[in-house]
């Protein structure tokens, strides 16, 4: 199996490595494209990829290779990978993606295109890192009807708040993630649900078997969580995390990103630093949790060098049918609604006003003493609703002349212990 890689990055050349400690003689790197690939050649791992490989700066050379089996794209984004990998596939070529961008966005043609041209096209890497999550799902669970996927699938983002839950500021420790090489430079893709989202419609189509528009999935921001979020949650029983969760039910998908108080007693609340975890809830067999490391070179390297051997073995890839569905942004749910006002009588009245306006009903009412009357910090949860139901209210409150910061607003998650029999 001769493999042209695309990419020496942090994932390529870690994938060279692991690659490399398999010992397997008939597995080898005989291409390798990067931009500026001399620089990459003197790279640390470069010593793993076999004397004779070709280093090139020309993706043709790589795609058009007679010695090239597998083409495996470590690189990232739609274009110009989309055109390389259609190329590699009309040519007859496997190919093996960590690309969740480019699986959400446009899995259903390229696979269509692989099963035409009778190669496989698996993705492994492209959600969760090294945890088996898309393989486990494909071929430990397709037996199943799963209805709902649930979980942490963006290890930025579970670094960052559960650093924050031990107390740790925001703005500190994003720095310490993009110093870490958890974060980019510019955070966007994580801290503001993108990443997480596209990694969610990948799940979808295996586990609900339903094509989704990643556009159509709304995503809110961790980055305006902060440490008293955290002391409210824990006396509700709760901590924060970023939660992806779609559900199934009448051909219409539920579907969302975005930080969530979750109980204490779902395993969800149990991912620590950059550690990923997918619930899955089946008709028959019920919840099976997948956790482990979802962020890194090497984890992810491993789930890459899986889905090599499955290609070099001859293993026939499971083909899960998937249609395409509506996605509503809707559940019905308790929520969390964190206030900080400039404290003067009437606030709570004003504040319950709205939510009756609209049909929402209080639940609790939560403060905290210590803090000062010009940023005073108070949390209201509510019964189950719709979050379009809030939608207007929280809009209503944001505009009231006490409000010192836009209310925050959150879904609580429920842990549901549905009988599966």
């Amino acid at each position: 199996m001769r493999i042209g890689l695309l990419g020496f990055g942090t994932v390529g050349s870690a994938f060279a490595e692991v690659l490399a400690a398999s010992g397997n003689e008939d597995v080898r790197i005989t291409h390798v494209f990067n931009r500026g690939v001399e620089r990459k050649r003197g790279h640390e791992r470069a010593k793993f990829v076999a004397t004779g490989a070709v280093w090139t700066e020309r993706v043709e050379d790589v795609l058009e290779a007679a010695d090239v089996d597998v083409v495996v794209e470590l690189m990232g984004g739609l274009d110009p990978v989309e055109g390389w990998l259609r190329a590699a596939l009309g040519a007859g070529k496997h190919v093996v993606t960590a690309n969740k961008q480019l699986i959400a966005y446009r899995g259903a043609e390229l696979f269509a295109l692989a099963a035409e041209k009778g190669v496989q096209l698996l993705y492994g890497a492209a959600v969760a890192g090294g945890v088996p999550v898309i393989p486990g799902i494909a071929q430990g669970l397709s037996g199943d009807v799963i209805t709902r996927i649930s979980g942490i699938v963006n290890g930025t983002c579970n670094f960052i708040l559960s650093s924050m839950e031990g107390g740790a500021d925001y703005g500190e420790v994003l720095a310490k993630a993009q110093a870490a090489g958890y974060a980019e430079a510019n955070p966007s893709a994580d801290v503001d649900g993108f990443d997480a989202r596209a990694k969610l419609c990948v799940l979808a189509r295996l586990a609900l078997h339903a094509e989704i528009d990643p556009e159509q999935v709304p995503a809110q921001t961790i980055s305006t969580i902060s440490a008293v979020d955290f002391a409210y949650a824990k006396e509700l029983g709760c901590t924060v995390r970023q939660v992806s969760r779609a559900e199934i039910a009448d051909g219409v998908v539920s579907a969302s990103v975005g930080p969530m108080l979750v109980p204490k007693t779902s395993p969800i609340a149990w991912s620590r630093g950059t550690q990923n975890m997918v619930v899955t809830s089946g008709r028959f067999g019920g919840d099976v949790v997948f956790s482990g490391h979802g962020a890194g070179g090497h984890p992810t390297a491993v789930a890459v060098m899986s889905d090599v051997r499955a290609i070099a073995e001859g293993s026939v890839q499971v083909r899960l049918p998937a249609k395409k569905m509506k996605v509503v942004g809707d559940v019905v749910a308790p929520h969390y609604l964190r206030f900080v006002v400039a404290d003067e009588p009437g606030i709570v009245a004003a504040i319950a006003g709205s939510l009756a306006k609209v049909g929402a009903n209080i639940d609790s009412i939560l403060q905290h003493r210590g803090f000062g009357g010009d940023r005073l910090p108070f949390v209201v949860t509510t019964e189950p609703c719709l979050s379009s139901t809030l939608k207007g209210a929280v809009a209503e409150m944001a505009a009231m002349k006490f409000m010192v910061e836009p209310p925050v607003c959150l879904q609580m998650l429920v842990v549901d212990d549905r009988d599966t029999d």
